[in-house]
């Protein structure tokens, strides 16, 4: 596995490496002993993932900007495993020197890419594809008590959807969250 440190701290691109010949390919698509050995040391901190989760979407679906509040933040490591989707993290760390800021990654059947987000972020995406399926890893169970979300249309963020704003298909609750301005961080560098 191959790890790609982003311009901010706490979110990594993982690429695999990806055995093919004529019969199509082979890729071990997740190794608790090679991510202890990989990213561990770049996290200062060992992640152990508890769940697994999947969703499937048709184009134009965003999900998020989601988080799980303390005590019960998640880490994840997350891949599309059908079609594409731009998967978005933003620093909601108050104190930390990339607070607002977000990272953007194309992830895909093709490409393979994995993207893992540590606690501390709002998370989404929006699909790309005609469908597109996608998984995640996460180190906490999902505790809908501590649900949180800000705005996935937020313009102040910066983030190019890739998909035109009235083509956009959100859940209610999606729509209710609030601008990053209007948001109280519960997450502390």
């Amino acid at each position: 596995m191959n790890i790609i440190e982003t311009p901010i701290k706490g979110t990594l691109i993982i690429e695999p490496k990806v055995f093919k010949d004529a019969r199509g390919y082979f890729f071990e698509s997740f190794s608790q002993r090679e991510f202890d050995e990989k990213v561990t040391p770049i996290l200062g901190r060992k992640v152990q993932f508890v769940q697994d989760n999947e969703s499937m979407s048709s184009y134009g679906v965003m999900r998020g900007l989601h988080f799980q509040r303390p005590p019960f933040t998640q880490s994840k490591l997350v891949r599309c495993v059908r079609g594409a989707v731009l998967d978005v993290a933003v620093d909601i760390r108050k104190g930390s020197p990339t607070y607002g800021q977000h990272v953007a990654v194309e992830l895909s059947e093709e490409n393979k890419r994995q993207f893992f987000i540590t606690k501390g972020f709002a998370h989404g995406f929006a699909v790309l594809s005609e469908i597109a399926v996608f998984q995640y890893k996460c180190d906490e169970f999902y505790h809908p008590e501590s649900d949180g979300g800000i705005s996935i249309l937020d313009n102040s963020l910066g983030i190019d959807w890739r998909i035109p704003v009235e083509k956009a298909i959100l859940s209610e609750k999606d729509t209710k969250h609030p601008l990053l301005k209007n948001f109280e961080t519960p997450f502390v560098i």
